[in-house]
C-alpha cells in the first residue's frame, strides 16, 4: 500500500494517475452537450448504495470507470452555457492548475512552519484585494471557506468591538433580501432571534436608507446597541447593490460597524467598466469577497477583509503546540492567528495563478461580459409579453416569471412556473433557479458564464414557456 503514498519514489505513479484522471475529465467536458442529464435521486442512489467501500477495485482505470457511472456522467456542469441557475461560475484553467498543485503539495496555511511561501502568497493577495477595495494601509484579512464563514467572522469582530457584555442589547441591521448567513451568524454568536432587524428594500431591491435611519434611531432611543449594518453588494436573488455611501454615513453617525457582503459583487473590483457601482465599499469596516463566484475560481476561494488589522485579534488564540505567543514577538507569520479555521487549504494559490497568467483585467473583462449579457437579457424579458421581469440587473441576475395570457389565478401561475423549472431540469436542456417575490414563485437566471449568449437565453425562455403552457393545458384538461 505504500506505493500509493505520494513521495519521491512514486512520482511516476502520481503522473500516470493524475494524467489519466485529467484526460477522463477533459474527454467528458469535450463531449458534454447538456448542463445536466436529468438523472433522478431514485435512479442514481441505488448505483451508489450498491458499492461496497470495503472491497476496493485496486485499479485506477476501474475506479475512473466506476466514477463515470456514479458521478461524471450525471454531474451538473457549470461550464455549459445553459447552466443559468445558482452562483456557480465556470472556472479558469490557471486556477485549476493551482488546485492540482496545492492538492499535491498539501500545505496547511495555519502556521508558517507548515506553509512558508504559501503564507506570504496569501498575505500578498489579501493586501492586493484590500487595496482594490480601498480599505487603507492598516487593512488585513484572511482566506476563508466561503461567504458564510466570512460573514460570521466579520460579525464576530463587530460583536467584540462593541465591548458590550449584555448580548441581548445588540442589534444587526440587514435588508430583507440579504443572505441567510446573517441570521445564522447571529444565532451562532449567541444573539437572540430579535437581534437581526430586517430593513425593507426599494423597487430595485436595494436597502432603503430612510428605513435604516429610522431603525437605527429606534435602536438608540431604546438603549440598544447597533452592533453592525450588513450592506450587500450583490444580493443572491437579485444581484442588487445597496446604497453603500449612504449606509456608510449612517454607520458613522450611529457608531455601527459597517460590513459589506460582496460575495457576489466582488467581481466589480476587477471590472473595467462597472467598478463605480460599488463606490462606498472603501468605507466599510469589513468586506466579504467570494473569488469562487465572480473571479471564476474553483470552490472554495473566499476571504474576509478588515479596515483595521487589530480587530482580527478577536479571532486569535494561542497554543504551545501550534502558535505560542512568543512567535508574535519573533515576527513569525502564523495565519491561524487571524482565522476561525485551524487546518486550512492553500486556496489562495488558485487566485495567485490566475492573476499571474491572466491579470486582473482579464478577470474583470470576463465579469463585464456577463453583466452586459444580463443587461441584454433584461431587454429581451422586458419586451416579451410572456414574462414579468422584476428588476433591471446591477450585476448578472435576472428574476422573472411566465405570465400566460389566458390565466389570471396567481396560484395557478405559480404552479406553472414551478412545473416549468422542474420539467426543464428533468429534461437536462438547461438548469435555472427559483425564488419567491412577494410570496409568488419566480424563476431566476444567474449569468456567470461568458460563453452564454442571448440566443441561449432566448432558447431557454422558449423552453420555459413551452413547459408552462404544457402544464396549463394539462391542468385545463383535468379541470374539464
Amino acid at each position: 500500500m505504500r506505493s500509493h503514498l505520494l513521495n519521491d519514489t512514486t512520482t511516476e505513479h502520481y503522473r500516470r494517475s493524475v494524467t489519466e484522471g485529467v484526460e477522463r475529465v477533459a474527454a467528458k467536458l469535450a463531449a458534454t452537450d447538456r448542463a445536466f442529464t436529468g438523472v433522478t435521486v431514485d435512479d442514481l442512489a441505488p448505483r451508489i448504495d450498491a458499492i461496497d467501500l470495503d472491497q476496493p477495485l485496486r485499479d485506477t482505470t476501474a475506479v475512473l470507470d466506476e466514477l463515470e457511472d456514479v458521478y461524471l456522467r450525471d454531474a451538473v456542469y457549470f461550464h455549459h452555457p445553459r447552466y443559468l441557475a445558482h452562483l456557480n461560475c465556470p472556472v479558469v484553467i490557471p486556477a485549476v492548475l493551482g488546485e492540482a498543485v496545492l492538492s499535491a503539495v498539501n500545505s496547511s496555511l495555519d502556521t508558517w512552519d507548515q506553509s512558508a511561501g504559501g503564507t506570504l502568497i496569501e498575505r500578498k493577495l489579501i493586501d492586493w484585494t484590500a487595496a482594490r477595495i480601498g480599505l487603507g494601509p492598516a487593512a488585513d484579512g484572511v482566506f476563508t471557506s466561503g461567504g458564510t464563514q466570512s460573514n460570521l467572522q466579520a460579525l464576530l469582530l463587530a460583536r467584540e468591538e462593541t465591548k458590550t457584555q449584555d448580548l441581548a442589547k445588540l442589534r444587526v441591521f440587514a435588508s430583507e433580501v440579504s443572505h441567510f448567513s446573517v441570521q445564522k451568524s447571529a444565532k451562532l454568536l449567541g444573539l437572540g432571534p430579535e437581534a437581526v432587524v430586517t430593513v425593507p428594500v426599494d423597487h430595485d431591491k436595494r436597502m432603503q436608507t430612510v428605513a435604516l435611519a429610522h431603525e437605527l434611531e429606534r435602536c438608540a432611543e431604546a438603549g440598544l446597541v447597533p452592533m453592525a449594518v450588513v450592506a450587500t453588494a450583490g444580493t443572491t436573488d437579485f444581484g442588487s447593490i445597496d446604497p453603500l455611501p449612504e449606509i456608510a454615513g449612517l454607520c458613522e453617525q450611529y457608531g455601527a460597524w459597517m460590513h459589506v457582503d460582496a460575495a457576489y459583487g466582488c467581481g466589480l473590483l476587477a471590472s473595467l467598466k462597472y467598478r463605480h457601482r460599488i463606490d462606498g465599499i472603501e468605507r466599510a469596516d469589513s468586506v466579504t469577497v467570494d473569488y469562487h463566484k465572480s473571479f471564476f475560481q474553483p470552490v472554495s476561494s473566499s476571504a474576509v477583509l478588515v479596515r483595521d488589522a487589530a480587530t482580527l485579534r478577536h479571532a486569535t488564540y494561542h497554543a504551545e503546540y501550534l502558535n505560542p505567543r512568543r512567535m508574535v514577538t519573533e515576527r513569525i507569520p502564523n495565519q491561524v492567528d487571524k482565522s476561525l479555521q485551524t487546518t486550512r487549504r492553500f486556496d489562495a494559490l488558485k487566485l495567485w495563478m490566475t492573476l499571474r497568467v491572466m491579470g486582473a483585467d482579464g478577470i474583470g473583462a470576463l465579469f463585464d461580459e456577463v453583466c452586459d449579457l444580463a443587461a441584454e437579457g433584461w431587454k429581451l424579458l422586458a419586451a416579451d409579453p410572456r414574462f414579468d421581469v422584476v428588476v433591471e440587473p446591477s450585476l448578472s441576475t435576472l428574476v422573472f416569471r411566465y405570465i400566460p395570457a389566458a390565466v389570471t389565478d396567481p396560484a395557478e401561475i405559480d404552479r406553472a412556473n414551478l412545473y416549468a423549472r422542474k420539467a426543464l431540469f428533468a429534461s437536462g436542456d438547461a438548469v435555472v433557479a427559483g425564488t419567491k417575490v412577494a410570496g409568488r414563485h419566480y424563476l431566476k437566471f444567474t449569468l456567470l458564464n461568458p460563453e452564454t449568449t442571448t440566443a441561449d437565453i432566448t432558447a431557454v425562455l422558449d423552453l420555459i414557456a413551452g413547459h408552462a403552457e404544457q402544464y396549463l393545458g394539462e391542468s385545463l384538461d383535468r379541470a374539464c
